[in-house]
Parts: C-alpha cells; structure tokens; sequence
C-alpha cells in the first residue's frame, strides 16, 4: 500500500516523537515511523530508565549511611530486590513510552511500526510484523539516533559483555564490574552499581577521567568520591581481551606498557556511541555523510537533498536528547513556513554521577579561544549553603566564567546536589547575554539550593556574603577585590 503525507519522521526518539508532534500541530499530515519502542533509546534504554536506577541507588545509600545520622532507626540491613528493583524501572519507561503514544495519536500522527528503508529520495519501504507500506511525503525527517561502538575483542552480547542497554536491565548485581571508558554512560552507571554493592574497576584510556567532556574542577570532585566509595580507576588503561575464567571472565588491559589482569562477573563497555548512518540506504540515494557518520546538514538542519532533514544524534554533536528535540521543534516549524535556524548559544549538558554535574556555555580554555583573553573566574562551594548542609549534600561547588571587561557570563559548572536542576538558570542567562550583575542582583529564595547560582556571581564579582574573600591587588571592576580561592581575574 502507498500512503503520501506531508511530513514523514524516521524514528520516534526525543527528536522524532517532538518533531511528529509540533508538524501536525501545524497542520502538516504527519507519519513517524519506529521499528522498537516509542520514545527510542532514551526513554527505554538510556535516559529514563538510568536516572530510576540512580535515584533508587542514591535513596539506597542514603538509607544505609546517613538515615542513622538524622536519628531514623531501622532494624537490619535493607535488602535489595533487583528483580523488582528492574521492574519498576521498567514501569517507569513504559509509563513514558504510553505517553508519548497517547500525544502522537492525539494530535493525529499516523504511527506505523516497522523497518523504514528508502527506495528513492521521496519514496520510503516500511516493513514490520503487520506492515508493508510505500510511503511518499514532501519532506522527509530522518531522527534515527546511534548506537554504542564496539572495540576489538569486546563485542556486545548484552550476557557477558554489557552495553547500557545490558546494564540497565540485570537480574542480579554482579559482584565484580569491569566498566570499559570512563566517559559520562560509563560513569553514571558505575556509580549506581556500586551503590547497588558492585566492587567496580573502570578502565580509561585517557589520561583523566571525562577528559575534554566536563570542566577539570568539576571532575576531580568526582574523582575523589569514587575514589572514597572504593571504585578502583586505572587512567592510560587500554582493554585488550578477554576470556572466561570459571563462571568470571579475566580482562585483559594493558597499563603503562605492561599487561595486566582483571577478573569480572560482567563487563560494561561504554566507549562512545556512533550514528546509524549506515542504514536505510541513505548513502543509496545521494546523502552527504561526514567521515564520522554523521549527515550533513546545514543551520535549518537540511541536508544536501532539500526535502530530507536529519536531527539528532545522526545530525552531529552533541548527542544529547534536548538537544534533538529542540531541533524537533525547530523543523517542523521551518517545513510550515516559518523563518527559523539553530543558533543556540549553549546546549547544557548533565552527568548523573555522585555528585551530579552540569554545564553550560564554555570551559575556560574555550572562552579564551573564543578571544575572551582576560576571564573572571569564581567559584560558591555548596558547604557555604544552609539548604545543602541540611541535605546532607554539601560537596561540590558552583564555577562561573564571565568576560573580565564586560562581565557578560561566557559558562557556568556546577558540580553539587540537583545540578541537573540549577544548570537551566544558567542556560537562560548565556542565551540572553546576561552580565553577573543580573545574576548577582537578582532575589534568589532562601534557604534554596538555587541561591549558589547568585551568590557564585557575587563571588565572581570579588563580594561574596557566605564566603570570606581575601582582597588582591589589580582586581578590574571588582569593588572588593577578588579571592584567590574564590574568584581570580586572569
């Protein structure tokens, strides 16, 4: 059977699903195609279904090692159920999964699971259990995500070694992990199994952990906490093989150019994820694709055939899910007429590890080749914050970097409790072109996590309240000068 439509979308993910959404608000006779679940990687296997294993490992810890400091008693350990622990993670994925079905059919998108592979440039094949359709439309969304890469002599078998997907979804906690990368996937998930009881090695071939990912402050705060957690992490580590040993597997890696040892229940490899571009038949049919995989595309997200747009993680980086549903929005929008490109200045970004980081905007090495070639720097520790300290979650600190003339904010790290939260303030405030003053002089409620983001601009300014800041000589703008702890111009 052939059906024509206006706008047909290639994947269901946080990019498509939006993307199928905002068209046929428009008007636009809309079709997304999906040949898993609804809501793609992020909603069954990434996002979602990660932050529930967080949070039920972080209330875990905090049952087991701070309860009895707040005087809440509990007779004998508390015993984890994994099985039910993974079930309800799951009703939490398909709770979202049912959401996204229920706003695509309300807002009259045409669903069709299947496998979409194109014949043509305006001609699409959808084969499924129930299905197979020709579909032709005047435009063409392709929102196909990636995948996870595989190394030599580690290939992904969901049993013996782990993608995300593997990991997400365990019967049981596996005594020993060996968690290949120390990326943000890596880590995050490291830090929940661990919590879980997982005695957890993480080999990372870089010299520093989220090296080039997360400002290097930010990082050592998480470094040292894994570190007092007992996650044992071997940096310049680079995983050669590995073999069943027993009912364990022996890794074998080799560390400042000799080969060692390591044995493991499981093994979690999380080196990177890479665009599906090798499918559908996309280099068929004329699209421009990188040496990296991804589908080039210009400001409004088009690609080199004028009908066919790609976004999200296919479309280049950063593969991160807001990212592509913002570039949802702005397609559909631009297919209906409208005059519109992507200029973000920022994208945030978040790493749900222990303590959660976030950013937005640039590191300082970036701001300075930007030509930001005199930066102010500040830094608000969250032990400074009632709310922090009365939660038991005082490590970490808030990092702003502003332009030294004009004090106009270039980035903000956060390091601390319910960054993920706090980092859109800073999103906002980059995006306007927001100086610290605005910040500074802004009334943040109190007692609130969200008053670190004022107080750090205080601090960057060199007039901190909550910490004591020492005055320097050839402070510029700063009427109470600057702290060499807490603020620095250079």
């Amino acid at each position: 059977m052939t059906k024509n439509f206006d706008v047909c979308v290639i994947g269901a993910g946080p990019g498509g699903y939006v993307a199928a959404i905002r068209s046929a608000q428009l008007g636009l006779k809309t079709v997304i195609i999906e040949r898993e679940n609804l809501g793609g990687v992020c909603l069954n296997v990434g996002c979602i279904p990660s932050k529930a294993m967080i949070t039920a490992a972080h209330f875990l810890h905090r049952l087991e090692h701070q309860a009895s400091d707040m005087g809440i008693e509990i007779s004998g350990k508390p015993k984890l159920n994994m099985k039910k622990l993974v079930s309800w993670k799951q009703s939490v994925c398909d709770k979202m999964s049912g959401g996204v079905a229920q706003l695509l059919k309300g807002n009259q998108v045409e669903i069709i699971s299947g496998e979409a592979e194109f014949k043509d440039a305006k001609t699409l094949s959808v084969v499924g259990k129930n299905v197979n359709d020709l579909i032709q439309a005047k435009h063409f969304i392709i929102a196909t995500g990636s995948r996870p890469i595989e190394i030599p002599g580690f290939k992904i078998d969901e049993k013996e070694v782990l993608s995300s997907t593997g990991a997400l979804a365990l019967d049981e906690v596996p005594k020993k992990l060996v968690v290949i990368g120390g990326g943000y996937i890596g880590l995050e998930i490291s830090s929940y199994l661990q919590k879980l009881g997982s005695e957890v090695t993480i080999l990372e071939a870089m010299p520093a952990l989220l090296q080039g990912v997360a400002d290097a402050e930010c990082v050592q705060v998480v470094a040292r906490k894994l570190k007092k957690s007992g996650v044992q992490v071997h940096l310049g580590a680079k995983a050669k093989s590995y073999k069943a040993s027993g009912k364990t597997y022996e890794v074998t890696y080799e560390l400042n150019g000799k080969s060692e040892k390591i044995k493991a229940d499981k093994i979690l490899l999380t080196v990177g994820r890479k665009p599906n571009s090798d499918q559908m038949g996309l280099r068929k049919i004329g699209l421009k694709i990188d040496d990296k995989g991804f589908i080039e595309t210009n400001a409004q997200r088009k690609t080199n055939l004028s009908h066919i747009f790609a976004i999200g993680d296919i479309a280049g980086q950063p593969m991160l899910a807001h990212k592509a549903s913002h570039e949802g929005v702005m397609v559909a929008e631009i297919i209906s007429g409208q005059n519109r490109a992507y200029d973000a200045k920022t994208v945030p970004a978040v790493i749900f590890v222990d303590p959660e980081i976030a950013s937005a905007g640039w590191m300082e090495e970036e701001a300075k080749a930007h030509g930001h070639k005199e930066l102010k720097i500040g830094k608000f520790p969250f032990g400074a914050n009632g709310r922090a300290v009365s939660m038991m979650e005082s490590e970490g600190f808030v990092k702003m970097i502003a332009d030294a003339e004009t004090h106009v904010l270039l980035g903000v790290h956060i390091v601390g409790p319910e960054a993920s939260n706090l980092i859109s303030e800073a999103a906002l405030a980059i995006e306007m072109g927001a100086r610290l003053e605005d910040l500074a002089l802004t009334i943040h409620p109190h007692p609130t996590l969200g008053e670190t983001m004022m107080e750090a601009a205080e601090a960057t300014l060199g007039h901190a309240i909550h910490v004591i800041q020492r005055p320097l000589s050839g402070a510029r703008k700063s009427p109470a000068g600057s702290s060499a702890s807490a603020s620095r111009v250079h």
